[in-house]
C-alpha cells in the first residue's frame, strides 16, 4: 500500500487541530484543579451526574456517556468516592448505579463559575456565533466518524 503524505494544507490543519485541543485541555485543567481542586475527570463525572435523574446513573451508561471505558471510569468513581463525592449502590442483581452526593454537588456548583468563565475566555468569546456553529458542525463531522469507527472493545 502506497503511503499518501499530508499536503501541506491538511498539515497545518491537523497541527493546528492537535495543538489546540491538547494546549485547551491542559488550560482547563489548570483551571479546575487551582479553582475547585477537581481534575476535568472529576469535573466530567460530576456534570453528567447532576443532569441525571435523582443524580444517579448506571456506572456503565456513565461511562458511555463520558466515552470511557470500564476500568477508567471504575478507578474514577474510586477516588471520587473516597473523596465524598460520589457513592456507589447496589442497582438490581449485577448492575451499580454512581449517585452524586451533596457534598459532589456543592463541589460541582462551586466549580462552575470559574470554569464557564475559562470556557468562554479560551474559546467561546473569540468565535462569532457563526464561527461556533461552524465549529460545531466540523467538529460533529469527526466525532460521528470517531464513533462509528471505534476499535472492537471501545465503549
Amino acid at each position: 500500500m502506497v503511503q499518501q503524505r499530508l499536503t501541506e494544507r491538511e498539515l497545518r490543519a491537523w497541527r493546528t487541530s492537535f495543538q489546540m485541543l491538547e494546549l485547551l485541555r491542559t488550560r482547563v485543567e489548570q483551571q479546575l484543579q487551582a479553582g475547585s481542586g477537581l481534575s476535568s475527570a472529576d469535573y466530567t463525572v460530576l456534570a453528567l451526574l447532576s443532569e441525571a435523574p435523582d443524580g444517579r446513573m448506571r456506572a456503565y451508561e456513565l461511562g458511555q456517556a463520558a466515552g470511557w471505558e470500564k476500568s477508567r471510569m471504575h478507578h474514577q468513581l474510586t477516588r471520587m468516592g473516597k473523596r465524598g463525592l460520589v457513592t456507589r449502590e447496589q442497582c438490581g442483581s449485577r448492575g451499580v448505579d454512581a449517585v452524586i452526593t451533596a457534598e459532589g454537588l456543592a463541589t460541582l456548583k462551586a466549580a462552575v463559575p470559574g470554569h464557564v468563565q475559562e470556557v468562554r475566555k479560551l474559546f467561546v468569546d473569540l468565535l462569532t456565533a457563526e464561527e461556533l456553529d461552524q465549529f460545531a458542525r466540523i467538529a460533529g463531522t469527526i466525532l460521528d466518524n470517531l464513533q462509528a469507527n471505534q476499535p472492537a472493545g471501545s465503549p
